[in-house]
This record gives C-alpha cells, structure tokens and sequence, in this order.
C-alpha cells in the first residue's frame, strides 16, 4: 500500500522513528499499536499488522529499536542473526520504549479515520512492553503473549486502567514456573486483568513459522485477542 509508513517524533525530543501502518479496507476504525518481539519489524510483524487491518483496525508497528539501529528487519533463522537479536534486546531501554509507545498512540489517535479508542498488542519483548503499555498509559485494551520479565514489574499493576489480557505458555523457556506463580498470584483478582495459560507449549508458540509455533494454541489465543479487542475497541 501506498502509505505503508509514517514518522513519529519521540516525546524527549531526541529524534523521530519509523512505523507500519495498515489500514482496513474502510479506510478507518479503531487504533492498534503492534509491539514488536526482539526482531524488529519483520515480515511477521508486517503480516500481524496487515491482519489487525483486516479486522477493521487501523494498525501501527512502530519501529523500538530505532535508538540502536533504526529499521531493524530480522528473519530469526541463523544463529548470527539470533546473536544480533538478544544484543539489541540487552540494549534495549524498556522506559524509553513505553514513551516511545505512548508517541505512537498519540500519533494513531491523530490519524485521518482512527476513531475513539486504542488498543496494543505484543508479543514476546513485545508481550512485556503492552503490560506496561496498560500500567503506563491511557491505552483501552492491551494483549500481551508470552511477555519476558512481567514478573519484575508486578507493582505496576495497580496503575491499570484500561483492560489487559496476557497469554502464558505454560513451557516458556524465558519464563519459568516460579515467574509464572508470580504474574497470577498478583494479578488473577485484578478487576481488569484476564490471563489464559496454554499447557505444553512453548515461547512464541503463536509466532508462523518459528520453531515453537504450535497452530491450535494460536488459533485459539488470536481467537480470544479478537474477541476481547471487539469487546472494548468495536470494529
């Protein structure tokens, strides 16, 4: 599509990122942010975000790691480029990252066609950042799969005020039991929180064509995403 990518100028004045856009065929309808895994914006984060499009969002995939090395692209199949990956995520400022977030809200709010509310998704580092995306921000509704290091932020919680959802892979390689102990004893009686576990899958269980992808537990857990994005975006 022709308007594929818009600039967003960062809140601290330090510069301006990239972003993917996709719109529905409408032309407008409520607003997305996609949240990046440690790839960057790649050809799944594209296609996610041409998906959400579908569905009659307007939806942005900002680019988060642009203070490291703007237009991150990786495909996730060589162990260099897994090595490039986990070095940027290391370097990566996750405070910085939520204001980035927050720009990009602001900037999908002011788009021609958005209409009233917002909602952000992601996945991975992503699944993190859209919890702290509820914690830290006006944002609707967040969904959040297979977030790394949730459980070093539970004190957040209390700064909810929108609706969050988070999808738990019950075998996550990143996320052991104890961390997963810790996210539903703080968060299960959460008015505003709902939390679905996948027993036997792993890390990235919803990521095409990735090693851990697991078809069923995708297709239900986008299932429950669409679902709670109707229930609080429409569209």
């Amino acid at each position: 599509m022709a308007d594929n990518r818009i600039e967003i100028a960062a809140k601290d004045g330090s510069g301006s990122f990239a972003a993917y856009l996709a719109r529905p065929e409408s032309g407008g309808g409520p607003g997305i942010v996609v949240i990046q895994e440690i790839f960057g914006v790649n050809r799944v984060m594209r296609e996610i975000t041409d998906s959400f499009a579908r569905q009659g969002y307007v939806a942005v995939c900002p680019d988060l790691f642009w203070r490291q090395e703007p237009g991150v692209d990786i495909t996730d199949q060589t162990e260099a480029e897994w090595e490039k990956a986990f070095a940027l995520y290391k370097g990566f400022d996750v405070d910085l990252g939520i204001k980035d977030i927050a720009a990009t809200l602001a900037a999908l709010r002011r788009l021609p066609g958005v209409s009233g509310r917002t909602g952000a998704v992601g996945y991975c580092l992503g699944g993190l950042l859209a919890y702290l995306t509820a914690c830290r921000t006006n944002v609707d509704a967040a969904v959040g799969y297979y977030g790394v290091g949730i459980d070093g932020y539970l004190e957040e919680a209390s700064s909810i005020a929108g609706n969050l959802m988070l999808h738990i892979a019950e075998e996550d390689g990143f996320v052991d039991k104890e961390a997963q102990a810790r996210i539903h004893a703080a968060l299960d009686a959460h008015p505003r929180v709902v939390i679905h576990d996948y027993p036997g899958v792993d890390h990235a269980f919803a990521r095409p064509g990735g090693a851990h992808y697991d078809p069923a537990a995708a297709k239900l857990a986008n299932a429950r995403t669409a679902q709670f994005f109707r229930r609080h975006l429409g569209a």
